[in-house]
């Protein structure tokens, strides 16, 4: 539990960050000034067994079994997050982090409490889990897009969003179907709902992948990020 309200809670200080107008360059800097120094702890404690277990005892409660002899987390979260926000548009960076804090703890908890009743997708990855990661990925998106950043907005940085509630077909597309752009343009409500959709597919997506064997915590913002950066770069 400790461990799933931290997850949770940087999701909430995103969106504290974004509404003071935050800009997602400058947040990259204390990332790495905060991920440099933990993952060389890491490296230590790996090398001096006491110092293990002394570390272990004060701080296993924010960590997985796995990671007693792996490595933290949290030094995935934070490359992760610093990717995503240092990488992509404004409102891409915080939808990724969004979704790494608030749909990997979804799939995660609901993964465990009902993904024996529901059909497996892989290892340690239940229908149950991916099912949860996409419907609090669609709420997600519809929050931020839908709401928060039109209604607090717009803030400095606003004017990069990719996603400004329009979405469209490409020219070529338009021109081989032979319907105009204009006939195959959506806005408003009904361009968020899709984006919203595929914002939670993205999230259920990258959280049920193994890419290598990589930590989530790094895979989920990447790949969730790319795939909405992707899908803004064609209909966007």
């Amino acid at each position: 539990m400790p461990r799933k309200a931290l997850h949770v809670s940087i999701g909430f200080f995103v969106v504290w960050l974004y509404l003071s107008g935050t800009q997602t360059l400058s947040v990259c800097p204390y990332l790495m000034g905060a991920l440099i120094p933990i993952a060389a702890t890491d490296v230590l404690r790996h090398h001096y067994a006491p110092f293990n277990r002394f570390y272990v005892k004060v701080l296993g409660a924010l960590m997985r079994e796995s990671e007693f002899m792996g490595y933290n987390g949290v030094i995935f979260y934070l490359l992760g997050a610093w990717t995503a926000l240092y990488f992509f548009p404004k409102d891409v960076g915080i939808m990724a982090t969004l979704l790494l804090s608030w749909c990997d703890t979804a799939a995660s908890t609901f993964g465990r409490l009902y993904g024996r009743y529901t059909p497996r997708i892989r290892r340690g990855k239940s229908l149950a889990g991916s099912t949860a990661a996409f419907l609090v990925g669609v709420g997600t998106a519809a929050f931020f897009w839908g709401w928060l950043a039109p209604t607090k907005g717009p803030l400095p940085g606003d004017e990069f969003f990719m996603f400004n509630r329009t979405l469209r077909l490409p020219l070529r597309l338009c021109e081989a179907i032979g319907v105009t752009q204009a006939q195959a343009t959506i806005t408003g409500g009904l361009a968020l709902g899709v984006m919203s959709l595929w914002s939670g597919f993205a999230a259920a997506a990258s959280e049920v992948v193994d890419l290598f064997g990589w930590d989530d915590n790094l895979t989920i913002p990447v790949l969730s990020g790319f795939g909405i950066w992707g899908f803004l770069k064609i209909f966007g």
